[in-house]
């Protein structure tokens, strides 16, 4: 029998199980709470039976939950020692993860130089999936949108957010905002919502992509305004639109896998948050 107990989905079976719910263990990981909702059920197909139950508006282990949880605790404490004991001082590569916000003007400070290894390899995807990449071991560090929120995170600096539009874009007279974004879970989206109630300006999401491309795409298609990080720079084809309110900066932290070495933290974090401190000021 093909019975396999993914450390993801143990990790998030854990944390539901700590934080006595889905959407405040979603929260604690920085991922969706459909994600986390998914990994249990994962697990829970695996092991042929309920492992949460929902008591008001809580949710507890069920006494099959109970018998797993404590496996659970030693398997992710065995994992993440193994990797702790695998891990060099001076790593011959590093895998740096990042999401797509930035990524032309950020990456290229992460130099080998700067992180003190032979060879640096990057990734682009969304936040959700850099996480699970993280846990898996797959990725040393993320360039992540949001605070950080525990011992594996470290805060680097802001990114500002302006508006985009294509030339000569003209809002509908009458009719809600469109706006073009990433589907959820994204922090610029959530951003943007948010600045636009404030101002009690109605928006609808005319267009949603799953990556950044098609954000770019759509909104140069005439589709839509897109809330965008850019560091000083106007997309191709894009004018930036200050006609529309402001939006506070986004925090941005870089967080790592489990036993990375802290002089390696210290230098990622350092270059990060160096280059956004000398290009964070409006354009």
């Amino acid at each position: 029998m093909n019975r396999v107990l993914d450390v993801v989905a143990l990790r998030s079976f854990v944390a539901v199980a700590d934080c006595g719910g889905f959407h405040r263990a979603a929260a604690a990981l920085h991922v969706s709470q459909p994600t986390v909702s998914a990994h249990v059920r994962r697990l829970e197909g695996v092991c042929g039976q309920p492992l949460m139950e929902r008591v008001g508006r809580t949710s507890r282990t069920t006494p099959a939950g109970d018998a797993l949880l404590a496996h659970a605790r030693r398997l992710l404490a065995v994992h993440d020692e193994a990797l702790q004991a695998l891990t060099t001082d001076r790593p011959d590569e590093l895998v740096v993860g990042s999401t797509e916000h930035a990524a032309d003007r950020l990456l290229p400070e992460l130099t080998p130089a700067a992180l003190g290894t032979g060879r640096v390899r990057f990734r682009l995807d969304r936040g959700a999936r850099l996480r699970e990449a993280l846990d898996r071991g797959e990725l040393d560090l993320a360039l992540l949108l949001g605070r950080a929120r525990d011992e594996r995170s470290h805060d680097a600096g802001v990114l500002e957010l302006h508006w985009f539009a294509a030339p000569g874009w003209v809002r509908p007279p009458g009719e809600p905002l469109p706006l073009v974004a990433l589907d959820d879970p994204c922090a610029l989206r959530e951003r943007a919502l948010e600045t636009l109630a404030r101002e009690e300006q109605a928006v609808v999401v005319a267009c949603e992509a799953a990556y950044l491309a098609g954000v770019l795409a759509a909104a140069r298609a005439g589709l839509g305004v897109a809330l965008l990080a850019t560091m000083g720079r106007v997309p191709e084809g894009l004018e930036r639109r200050d006609d529309l309110p402001a939006v506070e900066p986004v925090p941005m932290s870089l967080r790592t896998r489990r036993g990375l070495p802290p002089a390696v933290v210290e230098r990622a974090t350092g270059s990060l948050a160096g280059v956004l401190a000398g290009r964070s000021a409006p354009a």
